[in-house]
């Protein structure tokens, strides 16, 4: 496991535009049809990654709780599958299936959306606006595999609340990190 720093989108960025099946229902989303009133969270994600692992079941948590309330929730795993297999999409729906998504998991198989995001880690999160323009890039809260603090999702949590609220979303945003995503040679 590379630990991997997120890229950062510049705020205020469009979301690129991607078209998707969920790999749960076999259904096709893009951005549009994921948003919601308020905005949307995309998360990407993947089933092996140490550092999805921990804090997988808080995320799943939130992302349920904020889809509720009107923020659009997608998950997307790029990952390469011939040498990742544990992150094909027969294992992705499992992971969805075991962890209660109400959103979609996306299988991104040729990586062009991943790269279209500038996303380079799993896991690494965007929140946009309700125009889906970018209004927080980075860590879901300071908590990582072996350092002993717990997961909160804080730092992902007060965006999206300030989000909702109309409150202005800090700037100081620290990079979400994990492991790289497995590009395909």
């Amino acid at each position: 496991m590379a630990l991997t720093y997120s890229t950062m989108m510049p705020l205020e960025a469009s979301i690129p535009p991607f078209s998707l099946t969920d790999v749960v229902s076999g259904k096709t989303f893009n951005q549009n049809t994921l948003k919601g009133e308020r905005g949307l969270l995309v998360m990407f994600i993947c089933n092996h990654c140490p550092y999805v692992v921990h804090v997988q079941e808080k995320m799943t948590e939130m992302a349920n709780e904020f889809l509720k309330k009107g923020i659009g929730m997608v998950a997307i795993s790029a990952n390469d599958v011939t040498r990742y297999p544990d992150d094909d999409p027969v294992h992705l729906k499992e992971q969805a299936e075991k962890l209660g998504f109400n959103f979609p998991y996306l299988y991104d198989e040729t990586q062009s959306v991943a790269k279209a995001f500038d996303a380079v880690c799993t896991p690494d999160f965007f929140l946009f606006d309700d125009e889906l323009k970018c209004v927080y890039r980075g860590r879901m809260d300071e908590s990582s595999p072996g350092n002993g603090k717990p997961v909160t999702g804080n730092d992902l949590r007060k965006a999206m609340t300030d989000l909702l609220e109309g409150n202005s979303i800090t700037k100081d945003q620290i990079p979400s990190m994990g492991c790289g995503i497995k590009w395909k040679s």
